[in-house]
């Protein structure tokens, strides 16, 4: 069995760029990120954080999953090992995607590992479909439409996600959590604002 080939972002942001006809200062204007923040990233000397990537996504009209799929035939089963993971990282905040590549996708799920003190600033975010959370190891506190809700491991938080939302960790220790996405189409790329670190 042949490995799964890991998604190369900076390559599949330059492709995507580039199916638009789009110029790196063109694109830079469009979504607020520096022409030399997009040229690090596509020549794989710089590491995106989601912010970022939810900046690119948004000007170029995808959703944040478009970076990590592969060219090729579309696909109706996708088995990612540990090893294979996408990982991004932001401060206080790593996120691992756990499965993506199908072609129009609803489901996004997240390994998603917060530092102490993390997403203490954060502004509540909006978006369609649902969220699901559960707690793997430390704490965390989730706020939805105002009311917190302190998640310790094993405790699950199933939610309409079009109320105002945020999480932030609370505790000592990293927080470790699963996230689960379901969006109302896969153009939704108001999605990809909640994972703002």
């Amino acid at each position: 069995m042949n490995a799964k080939k890991l998604p190369d972002v900076g390559d599949r942001l330059r492709i995507l760029r580039e199916k638009r006809g789009l110029s790196l200062r063109a694109l830079a204007e469009m979504c607020n990120v520096s022409p030399n923040t997009i040229s690090l990233i596509e020549r794989g000397l710089s590491s995106p954080c989601v912010n970022t990537l939810q900046c690119l996504a948004t000007g170029l009209g995808i959703p944040i999953t478009a970076f990590f799929e592969t060219e090729g035939p579309p696909t109706r089963l996708v088995l990612t090992r540990p090893h294979e993971r996408t990982r991004t990282k932001c401060p206080g905040m790593t996120m691992e995607y756990l499965g993506s590549g199908l072609p129009n996708q609803a489901l996004m799920s997240f390994l998603i590992t917060l530092e102490p003190g993390a997403g203490a600033d954060t502004k509540p975010v909006v978006h369609l479909g649902e969220e699901w959370v559960y707690c793997l190891e430390g704490a965390i506190v989730y706020e939805v439409e105002g009311e917190q809700f302190r998640l310790e491991p094993g405790d699950s938080l199933l939610f309409e996600a079009s109320l105002p939302h945020r999480w932030r960790n609370p505790g000592p220790l990293p927080g470790l959590i699963i996230l689960v996405l379901q969006t109302e189409g896969a153009d939704d790329v108001a999605v990809e604002q909640h994972l703002q670190s």
